[in-house]
């Protein structure tokens, strides 16, 4: 404590200077649904070959924008209007890439669940765990707002393994989830 306090003294006051070189990579055409557009982008994820994807928490969808497309994003998962169905995400939170699975993990706080969506192109359907498979797996949560074993309560930050269990912290629940591959319900790790 002795040595962050004389620290942060120093960072408030040394002399703020603006970003003069910064580049938009993403939305910066005002607030609304269109694909050159964010409303309320809330979480992002960069994978590999440096696609920005974002969870765009006001138009309840995941959009991608790919490296050097300054001009639109293409969505990845619901952007079919706020809700429960299977093809739709209600005020998503937060997003990560699994390669493996070449998929998307997504928490969805007005769901209180965390889906798997495939990110092949060529489709708008939601898609299984298994590639090529045509139905989306609920991976954790979907059984409403609780504290149950299959159950989540305001789901964030997920994580997935190398042996493809998924961790997700279940914040108003104040524990950390595991939940297997073929598992039906989590195991608490952490808290609860």
């Amino acid at each position: 404590m002795a040595v962050i306090l004389p620290l942060l003294k120093r960072l408030n006051t040394m002399q703020k200077r603006p970003f003069t070189n910064g580049v938009t990579v993403a939305g910066g055409n005002g607030r609304g649904d269109a694909t050159n557009q964010l409303n309320s982008p809330y979480d992002l994820f960069v994978a590999d070959d440096q696609t920005v994807v974002i969870t765009d928490f006001g138009n309840n969808r995941i959009i991608q924008w790919k490296n050097g497309d300054t001009t639109n994003g293409q969505v990845d998962a619901g952007g079919k209007g706020q809700g429960r169905g299977l093809n739709q995400l209600q005020y998503p939170t937060d997003v990560l890439i699994d390669k493996e699975m070449n998929s998307v993990i997504i928490c969805a706080y007005g769901n209180q669940r965390l889906v798997r969506w495939s990110r092949r192109r060529g489709t708008t359907q939601v898609r299984r765990y298994q590639l090529g498979e045509k139905n989306e797996t609920l991976v954790a949560g979907g059984n409403g707002r609780g504290d149950g074993l299959n159950q989540l309560n305001v789901p964030t930050y997920p994580f997935v393994d190398e042996q493809q269990n998924v961790y997700v912290s279940d914040r108003r629940n104040h524990r950390v989830m595991k939940r297997k591959k073929v598992a039906t319900e989590g195991t608490v790790v952490a808290g609860g």
